[in-house]
């Protein structure tokens, strides 16, 4: 087995997760891409081992529903069986759900956004500290992709507002009872990343005070260089929460 260190990233095939693998796959992690349909991930990690010489072994396509506890189990002991330990997760999955005032959502998109955003993040957690806190030697960081809708929320998105508010604490709980173990875990918190979800922001984003207005993105590559100060920490330092977002978008204030 490879002594390179082992991450596991959720919600890999595209966007700020298949960024930040590649990013790990440049700095030499083993490093296993997680999502529910591989067809387009185990494409683009092909391109990455032919583009940039990564070895093909250190780069796994691992299929996973994030919502199904027993598939995040059985996909975390297929991690464990190749590479015999973890050392990452970046809790990255996540939707944005339905939008409308409270009583506009339906239940379905309700329970579809506690399923991806929490139940998901809640199951991969799990699995990732029971094989941190068991595992020789032991220990390891978890790292929560929260938002900044976590802690101030944009209007009529509250089913993805509560779910990011309650990362908050399962960020903090991962951070108190892993303490014993070697296992450290903080958060980053993003906003306004220009992404293929985010093209909408500069056309004009509902404002607290009820009008629309166009809103800052900043780059991707800013993403991962945080993530990247966070991931590869000793696990004697810890960043707990980060904040990144565009610089003039209506954050410190809004509302």
């Amino acid at each position: 087995m490879s002594k390179a260190k082992v991450a596991i990233i959720t919600g890999a095939s595209s966007g700020i997760g298949f960024a930040c693998s590649k990013a790990l796959l440049m700095a030499g992690w083993n490093t296993v891409m997680l999502a529910r349909h591989t067809e387009s991930m185990q494409a683009l990690s092909n391109e990455l081992v032919s583009e940039f010489s990564i070895q093909g072994n250190q780069c796994f396509v691992q299929a996973c529903d994030v919502r199904d506890a027993s598939s995040v189990k059985a996909a975390f002991s297929a991690v464990v069986e190749k590479f015999g330990r973890i050392d990452l997760l970046f809790n990255n999955a996540g939707m944005t759900g339905p939008l409308g005032s409270i009583d506009e959502v339906s239940l379905e998109g309700w329970e579809q956004t506690l399923d991806v955003n929490l139940r998901g993040a809640f199951h991969c957690a799990q699995a990732a500290f029971s094989q941190m806190r068991n595992q020789q030697p032991q220990g390891g960081r978890i790292i929560n992709n929260g938002s900044i809708a976590g802690q101030t929320p944009r209007p009529h998105m509250t089913p993805y507002a509560i779910t990011k508010h309650a990362i908050n604490g399962l960020t903090k709980c991962l951070s108190l009872d892993g303490r014993p173990f070697g296992i450290v875990c903080g958060q980053i918190d993003i906003g306004n990343v220009k992404t293929a979800m985010s093209q909408t922001f500069t056309q004009g984003m509902l404002q607290a005070n009820g009008t629309r207005a166009p809103e800052p993105l900043f780059e991707l590559d800013d993403v991962v260089k945080s993530f990247m100060l966070m991931a590869e920490l000793p696990l004697e330092a810890n960043i707990q929460n980060m904040t990144i977002m565009a610089s003039k978008m209506p954050f410190v204030g809004r509302g």
